[in-house]
């Protein structure tokens, strides 16, 4: 297992890491993502370690708290010697004030999910995603106290606009508080949004990005292409209506090249599709998640293959998608370089 630092906070975190949302499988998304009990979270965590990961993310939504009372279980014997992540701000019940990030509802879910990890720290805390109603001022202030108080030692974000970010780092800089240096991110072969504006952001701030869905809610698992749509009775569907759209023909050009790749050099489409996120700008580490023992194993050994130069295009080459206003590739000295030549002699040279 290799290590990469996370930003710039001098902790170093496993290349690939254990998504727990597949654990306890309550509730109608955290069923179809998985139904892990504590004797197979054991196992599976287990083998995480004997592979040498030492990150774990989990969040106090994910089945009603059960993520994080599982995952704390299973990791009694080994608290100080691995990293704990987990996410807060997304409703968990019908309290009018547990949502968001105001000081009062932060401090709140820091304390139970301190209780449910059966741990006095959390090491990694991240914002599930942005609230408006909050002003950043008091975020950074409420998490540089929750850091100053031992209950956690870094924050990060999740699911944060370029702007969003930004303007928390810059607020952090201004007084001196602690700055994220964490940034839960989707990105995967079918799903680069992340490279147009968040990857030179992250590189920037020195943000390491964690990266979640790698497998693009289940589409890069490989047993689905053109010629095996996804069945009428499938969990994707379950799913879906929380996953990023895919135009169809482009997810089936993607998984067309992984399989080539695939009977190329004898590794499964997952441990590809996964193998090319390691190597990309920014990202610290990539969660795996797993349904049961079987999955955990085929997706542990992603690390363990060598994509070719001339792979690794292949794949870049077929997942590109053209980016929007004003990220596209026009804006280089190229462009500016044909741009005045054109001005000077359909215009100036004429005056």
């Amino acid at each position: 297992m290799k290590y990469n630092f996370l930003g710039n906070s001098g902790l170093q975190v496993s290349e690939l890491g254990f998504g727990a949302g597949t654990l306890g499988g309550k509730g109608p998304l955290f069923s179809a993502w998985g139904q892990a009990d504590q004797t197979e979270a054991n196992q599976m965590i287990a083998s995480c370690l004997d592979a040498g990961i030492n990150y774990f993310d989990t969040a106090d939504v994910y089945s009603d708290g059960e993520s994080e009372r599982m995952l704390g279980k299973a990791l009694t014997n080994q608290r100080q010697d691995v990293i704990i992540s987990t996410k807060v701000a997304i409703r968990t019940d019908e309290q009018v004030n547990h949502v968001g990030f105001s000081r009062n509802y932060l401090i709140h879910a820091v304390e139970q999910s301190l209780k449910r990890l059966n741990t006095d720290y959390i090491d990694v805390l991240q914002l599930h995603q942005f609230d408006s109603f909050t002003s950043l001022e008091q975020l950074m202030k409420s998490l540089d106290q929750l850091i100053q108080s031992g209950k956690v030692r870094y924050i990060g974000a999740s699911n944060f606009a370029g702007w969003q970010l930004m303007k928390a780092q810059a607020i952090a800089d201004r007084y001196g508080y602690e700055k994220f240096t964490a940034h839960q991110v989707y990105y995967s072969l079918i799903g680069r949004d992340y490279e147009w504006e968040l990857m030179p952001l992250n590189d920037d701030q020195k943000i390491g990005a964690v990266v979640w869905s790698p497998l693009g809610w289940g589409r890069l698992t490989g047993k689905f292409d053109r010629q095996n749509p996804l069945p009428k009775q499938s969990r994707l569907h379950e799913t879906a209506q929380f996953a990023p759209p895919v135009n169809e023909e482009y997810l089936y050009q993607v998984i067309e090249v992984l399989k080539q790749i695939s009977d190329e050099i004898g590794y499964s489409v997952p441990q590809i599709a996964l193998n090319w996120l390691l190597k990309r700008p920014t990202v610290a580490t990539v969660l795996i998640g797993a349904r049961n023992q079987q999955q955990l194993q085929d997706n542990l050994q992603a690390n363990q293959l060598e994509l070719s130069v001339d792979q690794i295009q292949r794949l870049d080459r077929i997942s590109a998608v053209y980016p929007p206003y004003p990220y596209y590739p026009y804006w280089n000295g190229q462009f500016f370089e044909r741009f005045n030549s054109i001005v000077h002699s359909q215009f100036i040279g004429k005056i």
